[in-house]
């Protein structure tokens, strides 16, 4: 996957997320739409994370294909 598959399934999972935050807005969700808004953010934070390590590769000469996914628990345990 390239950086440019990675930013399309960023903007896909963006438009998703937003689809469900607005009727979240207007009346709430239904418990399996919870459950996916909570899949979509820590997929973003996943795809977000694997975009930063393909670029650092890339910056720093190694081969951005060798970049992984993360699992989510990696991820989400991430300190600001």
């Amino acid at each position: 996957m390239d950086n440019e598959e990675i930013l399309d399934d960023i903007g896909a999972l963006v438009e998703e997320e937003r689809a469900l935050r607005e009727r979240a807005g207007t009346g709430g969700l239904l418990p399996e739409e919870r459950a996916r808004l909570a899949d979509l953010e820590v997929r973003l934070d996943q795809c977000w994370d694997l975009l930063r390590q393909r670029r650092a590769k890339a910056e720093f000469g190694e081969d951005p294909d060798e970049a992984t996914l993360r699992p989510a628990t990696e991820v989400e345990s991430y300190r600001n």
